[in-house]
């Protein structure tokens, strides 16, 4: 299948979901996740081609690179910015806890809490990782654990009413790019003549939160040089987690700063914080 074949399977697919996210939220039809990297604008535009109705929504983090929010408030005006209701650093100190490659915390309070009972437009693509090459098209659940995963038209073939099996606090999950490669989003974009953030042409290959735990080493050494006030923070909230009796021995006798620099490599801390919440029962809602 070819990009122009991929991009008239999306524009099909969106229509053919559109009555469902309509009945859902009459005003607003779908709510699309929109981040200001490049795979959230390919799926806007694309929605934008099928005509369908829907409101663009980007969770706000805290620690999102300030020249992806002045490009999404300058090129798509119409998206809505979602503050968070308490930094990731004040949600660190009250989980007492940072956010790990295993405890992924910072995903689930601030990407997937939101769009209970709404059908939810997201850019993911089965190239980006074995985890999400197992994903499908159409996916209902909650708190993205799914409960049904496959084609809109496998679900719709053994649901009666489509809608009443979604109960309040369940949301449909749909990905209209999930089968293009990387290659096919640039070639849209730019085939189109569709802006994108700076950030890529100085180097990122990707642009969410800054120093997130699923960043590749090379990427967070990138961030700490270029914003160098996130660094301190961490460590300001490090150094908490050690004056409260939150942080492994470890940390406590070494310092905040060995204890950035351990949290940055991954190395043990992810696994030593992995076996505390299973050692102590501690839900972090992942």
């Amino acid at each position: 299948m070819n990009l122009q074949d991929k991009i008239e399977y999306s524009i099909a697919l969106l229509r053919k979901c559109e009555q469902m996210a309509l009945d859902m939220d009459p005003e607003n039809g779908f709510r699309l996740a929109f981040s200001g990297g490049k795979d959230s604008q390919a799926l806007y535009h694309i929605a934008k081609m099928a005509g369908v109705k829907f409101k663009a929504h980007m969770n706000l983090t805290s620690v999102d690179p300030p020249e992806v929010i002045r490009f999404v408030k300058r090129n798509y005006p119409d998206v809505e910015l979602i503050k968070p209701k308490m930094s990731i650093y004040d949600m660190a100190k009250k989980k007492h806890v940072l956010p790990t490659k295993r405890i992924r915390w910072c995903c689930a309070e601030y990407k997937e809490s939101s769009g209970a009972g709404k059908v939810i437009l997201i850019g993911i693509r089965k190239q980006e990782s074995i985890k999400r090459s197992k994903r499908n098209e159409f996916e209902t659940g909650r708190k993205g654990k799914a409960t049904f995963s496959g084609t809109f038209d496998q679900w719709s073939e053994h649901t009666e009413t489509m809608v009443a099996c979604v109960g309040g606090k369940d949301q449909i999950l749909i990905s209209p790019i999930i089968n293009w490669t990387e290659r096919e989003v640039w070639e849209f974009l730019n085939g189109k003549d569709i802006s994108h953030c700076k950030l890529y042409d100085e180097g990122y290959n990707r642009i969410g939160c800054i120093l997130c735990p699923m960043a590749s080493f090379r990427t967070k050494v990138r961030d700490i040089q270029r914003f160098p006030y996130v660094k301190r923070k961490w460590i300001k909230v490090i150094q908490w987690l050690i004056d409260h009796g939150y942080a492994p021995e470890k940390i406590t006798e070494s310092g905040a700063e060995f204890g950035f620099n351990w949290w940055l490599s991954g190395k043990g801390f992810d696994q030593y914080y992995a076996d505390e919440v299973l050692q102590q029962k501690i839900e972090f809602n992942v």
